[in-house]
């Protein structure tokens, strides 16, 4: 009996002292949680069996698993709440650290308090012995902050940027974490702001964002999952055995959708939805990219598990219910499959397929059918992004230069290379020059006065200040309006006139138009772009994608600056001036345009060489087209198209050097003035030597007479001088 006695002493002793057994979550789990009727159709103790996926999820926020961050893309009523739960019960009690709950909004957080987290605390008892207090006049016991033994838990929304700071905690559980605002009220990025929470544990650190995906481009959760290992469930065919996950693509119903099965991808045998259970049972997740850290899983609503979702059938009838729905075509694809929706007008105009679509047309030489040239100008606070577009026929546009003129735009030096590129004429392949007729100046920012002052002086022709209409079904251009007032306390009518763009509108009409021209020929595409655009600029052009909950455009997650588009759209928007009105153009106007541009082609026609002009060729008229119009051969490069260009360089790229190919082009231009004949000579011999940057090479006197002949209208001594008042076309 004593011996006995001593025995059980001794044991108990060892257990005392012996080293505590590592648990995992899932373990938690299973042993400790207690399912409520607030908040599980299914209440009891905790089976992970039920859920199979579940159980590594869990296990990655075990107090010895390796693992920092985690990801996961589920489908609604998928039990990622109940993830959650089990993962901050366990860690209260067996891995105590300071823990931040972050959710969307105040509703959504008092919503998540109610079912999820006090049906935990009243379900489990060993969570209610490590909470310091379960008193409700307690301090450390408030709705959206627990104290318990060795941390703190703190449960905040991501709507007030104050909730996010002077809080260190090593675990953060974000829910639903793709519908967090874009930005904060104070301009902070909320997923930057929670990362740095953790900073105070730098090795143990576990970050675990959930949810379902929203709108492509946009949603934080899929851009997260692209960094991701990219884990999905496998499991085994039970004919062939190759694994394999569920895709909605496998799922086959007949036509009256009253009876469905999945299909093996390797061997095509069929798959009853009964087998389920069992396939899923004998999975695994397998990741597709394994040298990545962060932990990113996967699944659909086929793996809903019998009993607790809806059945296959029932998925069929929601697709095709949804067919020519596009809300709810979207709402099944974000909440049952977990993929992010994307617009359809936008999935032809993704950046890959776009670089494949430049043409070979070189920028400022306006190619075949370009008939009038405008503008778009966005003010930064160390820059001026330019773009020139060429319009023709039916709208169709060119897009002929992007510049960005570095410079404060708070100071006269920058307006001093906007108005000198401005004023330039561009050369047209065809002969003759054609001068940008209207310019859009982006006034938002902090430049506004400075933009009113430069459009005021009227340094370059139709300047209009412009701003972003708050409406998102304003018109592509308002009705101007004056802002300046006179010494009476009057509208000054020669003052500065402000109009605003409905960006929404002008996006929208740009991404239609890329997007229809997906599989058209170069010559039938309505948006021409040339090959010596750079990939920077194709990716600000589609950088931003429409948001129908909010029935705006946003810029997509890690895009470049979005410039190219804005611009774009305020050169659209300059389209529309009072004074041009090209999208009201009538095939009359157009071809009164193409008259006097061919007018001034053939006046030019005769100079083919540097200088000097043929004896021969000007007896015999130019070859006639299908419309009765002369067609006239142009010269590889134009005096003034090379003088412009290397202006151009030097404006871009000061630091830059010459290529030997293109020095060689400009050297070889043909049809120029003799002072046009000897500056390009200048510019050319200093720029010999190839080595060196363009900025130290190139004198500055030499620059500035370059640019007082290009500001001078081409040579045309017939050119007949439109009377003041009167419309013209903008060919001088």
């Amino acid at each position: 009996m004593f011996a006995h006695a001593r025995t059980e002493i001794a044991r108990t002793i060892a257990r005392a002292i012996a080293p505590r057994k590592p648990m995992r979550v899932s373990e938690w789990a299973a042993g400790k949680r207690r399912l409520s009727r607030k908040g599980s159709a299914i209440p009891g103790s905790w089976d992970n069996s039920r859920n199979p996926l579940q159980i590594e999820v869990m296990d990655c926020f075990s107090a010895r698993s390796p693992v920092h961050e985690a990801v996961a893309l589920f489908p609604i009523q998928f039990g990622k709440s109940e993830i959650e739960t089990n993962i901050l019960g366990y860690t209260m009690e067996e891995n105590p650290q300071p823990i931040m709950v972050v959710l969307p909004g105040e509703v959504s957080m008092n919503k998540w308090i109610d079912q999820k987290l006090n049906p935990l605390i009243d379900e489990t008892p060993s969570l209610q012995r490590v909470l310091t207090s379960t008193g409700s006049r307690e301090s450390s016991n408030r709705r959206s902050f627990k104290d318990f033994e060795g941390g703190q838990l703190y449960i905040e929304h991501a709507g007030n940027p104050v909730r996010l700071k002077s809080t260190s905690a090593g675990m953060v559980l974000v829910d639903e974490f793709s519908s967090f605002a874009s930005a904060l009220k104070s301009g902070d990025d909320p997923d930057a702001m929670l990362d740095g929470r953790t900073s105070g544990f730098p090795s143990t650190y576990k970050r675990f964002k959930v949810g379902t995906p929203e709108i492509a481009g946009l949603c934080r959760l899929t851009a997260l999952w692209e960094k991701s290992d990219q884990r999905r469930w496998h499991w085994p065919c039970p004919d062939c055995g190759h694994e394999q996950s569920f895709e909605w693509s496998g799922l086959h119903w007949t036509p009256d959708g009253q009876r469905c099965w999945y299909a093996c991808r390797d061997c095509g045998v069929v798959i009853e939805e009964h087998q389920k259970t069992e396939l899923i049972a004998r999975g695994r997740w397998l990741p597709k990219y394994p040298d990545r850290k962060i932990r990113g899983y996967h699944a659909n609503c086929l793996y809903y598990p019998m009993g607790l979702g809806p059945r296959w059938i029932d998925l069929v009838g929601m697709w095709l219910d949804a067919q020519g729905d596009p809300a709810k075509l979207k709402t099944f694809i974000n909440d049952r499959l977990a993929e992010a929706w994307e617009d359809p007008s936008l999935r032809k105009v993704k950046v890959n397929l776009i670089r494949d679509r430049r043409e070979l047309y070189r920028l400022r030489i306006a190619p075949r059918g370009v008939l009038a040239i405008t503008a778009g100008v966005d003010t930064q606070d160390n820059r001026l992004a330019v773009q020139i577009l060429g319009w023709g026929r039916g709208m169709t546009c060119w897009v002929l230069d992007y510049v960005e003129l570095e410079g404060d735009p708070g100071e006269e030096e920058v307006w001093a290379k906007l108005t000198d590129l401005l004023n330039r004429p561009i050369a047209h392949e065809l002969g003759g020059w054609l001068n940008i007729e209207a310019s859009a100046i982006d006034a938002g920012g902090h430049r506004t006065e400075h933009v009113k002052h430069f459009v005021r002086s009227r340094r370059v022709r139709r300047p209009m200040c412009i701003f972003g209409a708050v409406p998102n079904n304003a018109p592509i251009l308002s009705r101007p309006k004056l802002e300046d007032v006179n010494y009476k306390g009057k509208l000054d009518k020669k003052g500065v006139h402000i109009c605003h763009v409905g960006t929404v509108n002008a996006k929208h009409w740009l991404f239609q138009r890329l997007s229809a021209d997906a599989d058209a020929v170069p010559e039938a595409r309505l948006i021409h772009l040339s090959e010596d655009l750079d990939d920077f600029y194709l990716d600000g052009l589609v950088s931003e994608t429409f948001n129908p909950r909010k029935n705006r455009f946003e810029k997509n997650r890690g895009s470049v600056r979005n410039e190219p588009l804005d611009t774009f759209v305020y050169g659209y928007a300059a389209a529309h001036h009072h004074e041009l009105r090209l999208h009201r153009a009538s095939a009359s106007d157009w071809d009164m345009r193409e008259a006097r541009l061919m007018g001034l082609s053939r006046q030019d026609y005769p100079v083919v060489s540097r200088g000097t002009r043929s004896t021969g060729v000007p007896d015999l008229p130019p070859p006639l087209d299908s419309r009765g119009t002369h067609q006239v051969p142009s010269p590889a490069l134009l005096v003034r198209a090379a003088i412009d260009e290397v202006l151009c360089k030097l404006d871009r790229e000061p630091m830059s050097r010459v290529d030997r190919a293109r020095w060689a082009e400009w050297r070889s231009a043909a049809a120029g003035t003799p002072e046009e004949v000897a500056i390009l000579d200048a510019l050319t011999d200093q720029l010999d030597d190839l080595n060196s940057p363009i900025a130290a090479l190139l004198d500055n006197a030499l620059v500035q007479r370059a640019r007082d002949v290009l500001r001078a209208p081409a040579q045309n001594t017939n050119a007949r001088r439109v009377a003041r008042g009167t419309r013209n076309s903008g060919l001088r």
